[in-house]
């Protein structure tokens, strides 16, 4: 009896179907006013894909949310404006909705269209740490976001991501080529204001026999 052919058994599924036509902003933003998507559902657009962001929040994971967000307005200040999970129009196939994203200016300066950049992206987490880590990473740096921090709730330490550069190897064509991690009871800082320090403790939540 003749052997099936092993490269042929192995094919990986993405090479034997069709090709997928990526989703654009306009078609995916589009799709929501005419109620495609569940009105529960969290969606983001990466690359033109549609990904579903995990829900429900665990409550240690809401609770960092809002931490980073209150320290990142106070060292913030005038002239930017700090928003928490909303749209980011980065290029024509993508509008992920960081965490955490300090934009210049204020709200009003984003009434008729999403910001397509930003000073600060942050992302909180736990489930999604290796995404974060690789695709978010790259789609970022890609939009040219000069800091992006990570809090990593496994391991109860911030991540902080700059140097956006073109890197061949990753999801988006780029990367961050420094990378400095920091805990408790260390402190760190923004570029957008070094003489500002902010604890890593402040930034996550409380373990439970805290």
């Amino acid at each position: 009896m003749t052997k099936p052919d092993t490269a042929e058994a192995i094919l990986p599924i993405q090479s034997i179907l069709p090709p997928r036509r990526p989703w654009s902003r306009r078609e995916f933003e589009r799709a929501g006013e005419l109620g495609l998507f569940g009105p529960e559902e969290r969606l983001e657009l990466i690359g033109g894909e549609v990904v579903r962001k995990v829900t429900p929040q665990k409550t240690p994971h809401a609770t960092s949310i809002r931490l980073v967000e209150e320290a990142l307005r106070r060292v913030a200040g005038s002239g930017f404006d700090v928003r928490v999970q909303l749209p980011l129009a980065l290029g024509t196939h993508s509008e992920p909705e960081p965490d955490i994203a300090v934009v210049v200016g204020s709200p009003r300066d984003y009434e008729l269209e999403h910001p397509t950049t930003a000073v600060l992206v942050g992302e909180v987490a736990d489930t999604t740490l290796i995404f974060d880590r690789t695709t978010k990473a790259s789609l970022y740096a890609s939009a040219g976001v000069p800091e992006y921090w990570i809090v990593n709730l496994v391991d109860r330490t911030l991540e902080i991501l700059r140097e956006p550069s073109a890197m061949a190897d990753q999801p988006f064509g780029h990367s961050y080529r420094s990378l400095t991690r920091c805990a408790a009871p260390q402190t760190a800082t923004s570029l957008l204001a070094q003489d500002r320090p902010i604890q890593v403790e402040d930034l996550l939540p409380r373990l439970r026999s805290e």
